[in-house]
C-alpha cells in the first residue's frame, strides 16, 4: 500500500511540475469520454445484425436492409399447380425459379435489390372437349428498386433491467411500435408476348373460335410499369416478428393492383424459426386471398434454408404452392470508423506511451531514493 500511495506522489509531483502535460492528459480523456458517447449511439444506429437478415421464406419484405457492403440472395424452387373452374376446370402446373439479390450501399438503411421470377409448366385446356395441352414459360416479374428505412424505434432501446426478469422479458407495448421502409422501384418486361401478362398463367389460353372472331385478344403488359411497398416491423416478446406489406403495383398499366401480405414469425431456437402469412390481391384483372405456413433453418451466420407450404381460397383460380429454397450473404460489412474514433485510438496510443514515461520515471525516482538512504 505504501508503495503505492508513493507512487502516485511521484506522478502528482511530475504532472505539477509539467502543467502543459497535465492540461494535455485532461484534453485526451475529455476527448475519449466523448468517443465512448459516440461510439455507443453509432451502435444504436446500426442496421447491420451478425445472422443474415432474409424476407424468406415468406413473401412479405422486412423493413430493414441488409447492411452496407452486404450482398445477399435467396433464391429457390416452387412448385405450383393451377385449377380455373371458369375455363372448364382447366389446369395449369409447373416450378418457378425465383431469385433476388439484394445490396446494401452508401448507407446503413439504403439497399438495391433485383428480384426475377420465371414460370415453366404445362397448360392444359379444357374449354374444348378435346383437351388441349402446350407447354408455357415465361418470366412472371423484374423488379428492380432501392428501399429506404424511414423510422427504427429500436435505435433508442431501454437499457436491461438487472433487478427484474419481468421488466426485460415481458410483453410491452412500446414492442408494437413498428420499423417502418418505403421500396420504390420499376418492373420490366422483357418479353413482347408474354405467356403469363400480370401473372395470369391462363392469360393466354387456347379459346373458341367465336372468341378470335370478335377479335379478342389476350391482355399484354407494357414493357414497363412502376410499384411501390410500403413495409412495417415490429419485435415482441423476445422471439415474435410481425412484418405488414402495403403495396400498389402496375401503375400506369391496363390494370393496377393493391395487396397487402400479413406475417407473423416466432424463433424456437438459435436455429429454426416458423412462420404463417396472409396475402391478398385487388385489381380489375383479378383478386385473390392466400395463406401460407414455413419454417427456416439457420446452418449459419450467412447461410438459412426455408420451405413453405400455402393455397388460395378462390376457384378463379385455385391454387396449390410449396417452396423450398436457400438465403447466402457475402459479408463485406465494415463498421464505421469516424474521426473521432481514429483520434481515440491515437489518444490511447499518446496514453500508453505517457504511461510508459511515468512508469519509467518512477523508476528513477526510487532508484535514487535508494541510493540516498544507503548514503
Amino acid at each position: 500500500m505504501m508503495k503505492e500511495l508513493k507512487i502516485m506522489k511521484h506522478k502528482h509531483l511530475l504532472l505539477v511540475k509539467n502543467p502543459s502535460l497535465l492540461l494535455y492528459i485532461c484534453n485526451m480523456y475529455l476527448k475519449g469520454v466523448l468517443f465512448f458517447f459516440f461510439c455507443y449511439a453509432s451502435v444504436i444506429y446500426s442496421q447491420y445484425t451478425d445472422q443474415i437478415n432474409s424476407n424468406r421464406p415468406g413473401a412479405s419484405v422486412g423493413a430493414f436492409s441488409v447492411g452496407k457492403n452486404v450482398i445477399q440472395s435467396e433464391l429457390g424452387f416452387s412448385f405450383r399447380h393451377y385449377t380455373h373452374n371458369g375455363y372448364n376446370n382447366s389446369t395449369f402446373g409447373g416450378g418457378i425459379g425465383f431469385l433476388s439479390l439484394r445490396w446494401g450501399f452508401i448507407s446503413e438503411k439504403l439497399e438495391f435489390l433485383l428480384d426475377s421470377k420465371y414460370l415453366r409448366g404445362s397448360l392444359n385446356s379444357k374449354i374444348y372437349s378435346i383437351n388441349q395441352k402446350s407447354i408455357r414459360q415465361g418470366f412472371l416479374g423484374n423488379f428492380i428498386g432501392f428501399k429506404y428505412l424511414l423510422f427504427d424505434p429500436f435505435k433508442r432501446e431501454k437499457e436491461t433491467n438487472v433487478y427484474s426478469w419481468k421488466a426485460n422479458n415481458g410483453f410491452k407495448l412500446r414492442e408494437m411500435i413498428p420499423a417502418v421502409s418505403l421500396t420504390l422501384g420499376t418492373n420490366i418486361n422483357f418479353e413482347k408476348n408474354n405467356p403469363f401478362p400480370y401473372n395470369n398463367v391462363f392469360g393466354n389460353i387456347y379459346r373458341p373460335i367465336f372468341f378470335q372472331n370478335l377479335e379478342i385478344k389476350p391482355d399484354q403488359e407494357p414493357f414497363f410499369h412502376f410499384g411501390g411497398t410500403i413495409a412495417t416491423q415490429s419485435h415482441f416478446l423476445g422471439t415474435w416478428v410481425f412484418v405488414t406489406n402495403f403495396n400498389y403495383n402496375r401503375y400506369l398499366s391496363k390494370y393496377p393492383e393493391m395487396s397487402y401480405i400479413v406475417t407473423l414469425t416466432h424463433t424456437i431456437d438459435n436455429y429454426w424459426s416458423v412462420y404463417c402469412e396472409n396475402q391478398a390481391f385487388k385489381s380489375d384483372l383479378f383478386q385473390d386471398l392466400l395463406f401460407r405456413l414455413g419454417a427456416a433453418y439457420l446452418l449459419s451466420n450467412d447461410i438459412q434454408l426455408e420451405a413453405t407450404f400455402g393455397a388460395s381460397t378462390k376457384k378463379t383460380p385455385s391454387s396449390i404452392l410449396a417452396n423450398i429454397g436457400v438465403s447466402y450473404r457475402l459479408d463485406f460489412h465494415k463498421d464505421f470508423i469516424s474521426a473521432e474514433e481514429k483520434q481515440y485510438k491515437e489518444f490511447r496510443k499518446q496514453e500508453k506511451n505517457l504511461n510508459k514515461i511515468l512508469k519509467k520515471n518512477t523508476k528513477k525516482e526510487n532508484k535514487k531514493n535508494r541510493k540516498a538512504k544507503r548514503n
